[in-house]
């Protein structure tokens, strides 16, 4: 397998992980034509106008240096930063970048009673950033403090479950 698919695929089972501890479901695209690799949904018993919410989530993962003053500065394709800036969705969209290591043996760690993943998801909303022209690959700059984890993922479903985005 390609290192890339490696990195996809890996992406795609942590974020299984995080929505499963949550009480998510989650559902592949089977084409990615719209810059969605995963849909996330689940009962809000919260929510005050959607019970039922669903974000969308474009997945990228990297073993790249890019975190430069607490900023991951990520270079995603001009058509993903098309596809995630559009402000016309009913279902908020959010990029998902996981840092890993270089090395695929330490992505998991297998202990006696427990196996850990690493390194760490971020992500980022890009509705409100600026339009851009003439450029293939938009720079987006993702925040340390929004790191993906239970908490995070479960506060933007409850987010579309108000109608908003983060």
């Amino acid at each position: 397998m390609f290192i890339s698919n490696q990195k996809e695929q890996f992406n795609v089972a942590y974020v299984h992980a995080i929505a499963s501890q949550a009480g998510l479901n989650t559902g592949n695209m089977r084409v990615d034509d719209q810059s969605i690799d995963l849909d996330v949904d689940g009962k809000i018993p919260t929510a005050t106008k959607n019970r039922f919410p669903k974000i969308s989530l474009q997945l990228k993962a990297t073993s790249q240096k890019m975190v430069k003053n607490g900023v991951i500065k990520f270079p995603l394709p001009r058509k993903n930063y098309d596809d995630l800036k559009n402000d016309r969705l009913i279902v908020p969209r959010y990029l998902i970048v996981l840092l890993v290591p270089d090395d695929t043996d330490d992505w998991i760690q297998h202990h006696a009673q427990h196996m850990s993943l690493h390194n760490t998801c971020y992500w980022a909303s890009i509705k409100n950033d600026p339009s851009v022209k003439g450029r293939s690959k938009v720079t987006v700059d993702i925040p340390l403090t929004q790191r993906l984890n239970t908490v995070s993922l479960l506060h933007l479903v409850t987010l579309a479950s108000e109608g908003k985005c983060a």
